[in-house]
Order: C-alpha cells, then sequence, then structure tokens
C-alpha cells in the first residue's frame, strides 16, 4: 500500500471513496450530514457507516468512521479508527481512496500522521502465502491511500513517513512468526536476515554457523540446537557501525524457530503454536529494519541465536550440565526452558560491543500470560532508567509493558548446587526467575528483559489493527525507545 499526503479538501474531489472522521456529540460536515440520519451515524469509537451521496458530492462513496469524543482522540484512538476503515474499504474492493484528516483534534500533525499510517498498514495487514484458489474479494489489497490535510500538511507528512516504516517493520515480524516452521528453520530464519541486509543495505550481517559456533563455545546454542536435523546459527545484524560518537544498543532476540519441548515434550495442544516461539528474534528483526528505515544515529545490533528444539537421540537432557559461552555452567532440570539457555550466549556475546544498553526480546514463560494476560508484556530489567524508558516508550507507542522485580531473592531461586545456575526455578515467581537466569549473562551492562510470550501472538484480534496469529509485539515499543534515545 502506498500512502501519500496532500493539502485539500477530500470531500470536492472525485474520489471513488472519501473516508470522514466524527466525532460523538458534534454534527458531521455541512456537506455531509444531510446524506444520513444522525441516528445512524453517532461518532463513538470505531462505528462505520457507508453513504452514496449520489451527485451531493464529488466523492462516488462516503465510509464515515467514529473518533469518539474530540478531547478523548489520541494517537490509540486514531491508530483503530485508520485500521478499522482500511478493512471495511477491502471489504468494498476501492484500490485507491482518500482519507480526510480529521482537524483540532489534541495530537500534534506528526504524531496523527504517524499513528495513521501505522492503523493503515496494520489494520490492512493479512497473512495469506499459502492460501491457494481464494477468490478475489478475499484477496483485495488497497493500493493507495491519500491522506488529505487542510492544515499542516509537512508534519501530518513526516509523521506518515515514520509510521510507514514503523507499520512495515511491525508487518515483517508478523510475517516471520506467522511462517511455517518448515520454512524458517535456523539456517532459514538466518537467509531472511542476509535477505534484510540485501533489501537495506545499511544493515551488515553475519552468521555463524554450528562449526564456528562450537570452535567460539556457544554452549547454550549447541545443546539445545544438537536434537534436530536442522542446525543452529548465531545470527548478528549491525546499523550504524560506522557513526562516531552515538551510542551502541544491543538487542537480543530469542529465535526458537519450533520448540517441541525437547525431551520434556509439551503435549500435542502445547506445541500447535510453537512456531511462535521465535517471535523475539522477530521483533529484533522488525526493529532493525525500522531502525534502517528511519536513519536514527544510533549503532544497533541484533543478535538472534537461533535453534530448533527437538527430542531424539542427541537432544541434551535434564540433568546434564551445560557451559556457556561466558564459562557459566548451567543445570538442566527441563529441556522446555531452553530459550534462557541460548539467550545466555548471545547476552553474553553482546558485552563485547561495550553497549549503552542491552535489550532482549523473548517468548519466554507461560507464567507471563497468567500475570498480564495478552495485554501486556513484561519487563524487568537492571537499570531503573533503562525500564523508565521503555514503559514510557510503552506508552507512547500503545504496545503495552509492565514492569516486575528483579530483587536479590529472585536471583538466589536460579542459583544450582551442582552447576552456577539452573534453568527452572520451579512455579513461584516463574517470569521473574527466568529473568534473573538472564540477567546472570550481561556483567555490569544496563539490561532490560522483555518477556513477550502473552503478546507476540493473538488467537483472535483484540483490536482493528491485530489479526490472528503474529502481533509484531516489541518492534513499536523499542523502535519508539530508540527514536528518543538521549534525549
Amino acid at each position: 500500500m502506498n500512502i501519500v499526503v496532500q493539502s485539500g479538501d477530500a470531500l470536492h474531489d472525485p474520489w471513488e471513496l472519501a473516508v470522514v472522521f466524527g466525532f460523538v456529540n458534534e454534527s458531521l460536515p455541512d456537506p455531509v450530514a444531510g446524506l444520513i440520519e444522525s441516528a445512524d451515524f453517532t461518532g463513538k469509537a470505531n462505528q462505520t457507516a457507508l453513504v452514496y451521496p449520489k451527485g451531493a458530492l464529488a466523492a462516488k462513496r462516503l465510509l464515515l468512521v467514529g473518533l469518539g469524543e474530540r478531547a478523548s482522540v489520541d494517537a490509540e484512538r486514531l491508530r483503530q479508527a485508520t485500521a478499522t476503515a482500511i478493512r471495511q474499504i477491502r471489504t468494498l474492493q476501492v484500490a485507491d481512496v482518500a482519507v480526510g484528516f480529521p482537524d483540532d483534534i489534541a495530537i500534534d500533525g506528526a504524531a496523527a500522521g504517524q499513528a495513521t499510517a501505522e492503523g493503515l498498514l496494520l489494520g490492512a495487514y493479512r497473512y495469506l502465502l499459502h492460501r491457494t484458489g481464494m477468490p478475489t474479494d478475499e484477496t483485495f489489497e488497497v493500493a493507495s491511500v491519500t491522506i488529505v490535510v487542510s492544515g499542516d500538511a509537512a508534519a501530518v507528512a513526516a509523521g506518515v513517513e515514520a509510521g510507514s516504516v514503523i507499520g512495515r517493520a511491525t508487518c515483517l515480524a508478523r510475517d516471520l512468526v506467522n511462517c511455517p516452521p518448515d520454512r524458517k528453520t535456523p539456517p532459514l530464519l538466518a537467509d531472511e536476515a542476509v535477505a534484510l541486509g540485501e533489501r537495506m543495505p545499511s544493515i551488515s550481517v553475519t552468521v555463524f554457523d554450528e562449526n564456528r559456533l562450537a570452535a567460539e563455545g556457544f554452549g547454550g546454542i549447541i545443546a539445545v540446537g544438537k536434537g534436530s536435523d536442522s542446525p543452529p546459527r548465531f545470527i548478528i545484524m549491525e546499523y550504524g557501525a560506522q557513526l562516531k560518537d552515538v551510542p551502541t544498543i544491543c538487542l537480543v532476540g530469542k529465535g526458537l524457530t519450533f520448540d517441541s519441548g525437547g525431551l520434556n515434550i509439551k503435549t500435542a495442544e502445547g506445541m500447535e503454536t510453537m512456531k511462535n516461539d521465535m517471535g523475539g528474534s522477530a521483533a529484533v528483526f522488525g526493529v532493525m529494519h525500522a531502525v534502517a528505515g528511519l536513519g536514527l544515529p544510533l549503532h544497533v545490533v541484533g543478535l538472534v541465536p537461533s535453534a530448533e528444539n527437538m527430542p531424539s537421540g542427541r537432544s541434551y537432557r535434564p540433568g546434564d550440565i551445560v557451559t556457556s559461552l561466558s564459562g557459566k555452567t548451567i543445570e538442566i532440570l527441563n529441556t522446555d526452558a531452553e530459550g534462557r539457555v541460548i539467550l545466555s550466549d548471545a547476552l553474553h556475546y553482546a558485552q563485547r560491543y561495550e553497549p549503552a544498553a542491552i535489550i532482549e526480546f523473548s517468548t519466554l514463560t507461560g507464567a507471563v500470560i497468567i500475570a498480564l494476560g495478552n495485554v501486556a508484556s513484561a519487563v524487568m530489567a537492571t537499570d531503573q532508567a533503562l525500564a523508565d524508558a521503555l514503559l514510557a516508550a510503552a506508552v507512547s507507542s500503545n504496545d503495552r509493558a509492565w514492569q516486575l522485580p528483579l530483587w536479590e531473592e529472585y536471583h538466589e531461586m536460579v542459583k544450582s548446587d551442582i552447576a552456577d545456575l539452573k534453568n527452572l526455578a520451579g512455579r513461584a515467581a516463574g517470569s521473574i526467575t527466568a529473568g534473573a537466569f538472564l540477567s546472570a549473562f550481561v556483567g555490569d551492562y544496563a539490561f532490560a528483559h522483555l518477556d513477550i510470550a502473552g503478546t507476540a501472538w493473538l488467537d483472535a484480534p483484540k483490536k482493528p489493527y491485530h489479526s490472528k496469529g503474529g502481533t509484531g509485539s516489541g518492534v513499536r515499543l523499542v523502535t519508539e525507545f530508540l527514536r528518543h534515545y538521549g534525549n
């Protein structure tokens, strides 16, 4: 979908379809008000009504979309409304549409433009790559949206440009999560990183294969991946290495392309959606895409440890002791607590960049879903300033997050009697002890762990810009954090 901005009035040009926003307790614009009974459209949030002007206006059709009360309109309300609009437009099979930009709302033009572009792209998202024989009305895509602005078009256009980059980055993460596991094994996920670097030359990509992993001592990744016929990989994506006097941020994402549980095998039902266990790596891909697309003045390194956790005669076992890249030893109590084992290597590797911060994403624990449901990701951090900045970005992006503590008592819970650490500390505080385990591998660097297990995948959409399956959780949040880093 191509999104452009122009000055003018959406009602007075001969569009096939024009979108007009309405508000609760306010009349529609004069040219529109006489075309519909007031009771048929009240302006409540995400309400829609289709109107045929029949020559009364230049546009052939009008789609009215509610924004609620004018004073309550924020970026999230606009994001949802535009997502609602694009889904309705798609059912009407209109290729080129105009969207009349709302005047006199409480957010500035850039923020409103960004939210509009995000809503359009995320609302239009579908994963249809492997569907065949679908009728045209199910595959139709809107080709072009013109956002028509009566006020400061330059500010709106700047916001639309940023929102388009972020929306597409989020859709990239969704595509990766939704991709079938046989088509994104660790080597194939590495190929996706190489392809990203080819599309965006400002990102350089390096991939460690199983031989280099073994030679350099990536014991965690090797242990988890050795039960699979598909060998593990370690993916490094780097942006801005040539920039001088800029902060370095390391992003680390769990890349379990499929998680059977290993020898501690999951139930059949528990495995149904385990293609999404690489949602953390998908978030890293998405943020790297956004950082490059926005041209941020930062040095950002994306690190993805990728393996497939499968049962076989080669699988690592409960009772094994794994020596991680850091040299720290890990007692394996359960092979289904594998994400933290591969992440231990990547987090230690991140230290060699001497970063200002390490931010890690992972679909790590079922316990976080019990705590926060599908509404928010959990944030655990060793540095409160980093946590505060991420939480502020979660609010402004509406990619929600909530902080959980990392007190010393939780660190004690992951200590092993026969090794340095154990990969499972029991049911109590399961999400927090997982975060405590990870923090043991970051040294003194500021570190934040985002557990996105509840938000990276939805069995049913929660908002108009969601779809069933991968959500791209974490991409908008951390991109927002990076856009304002140090400000």
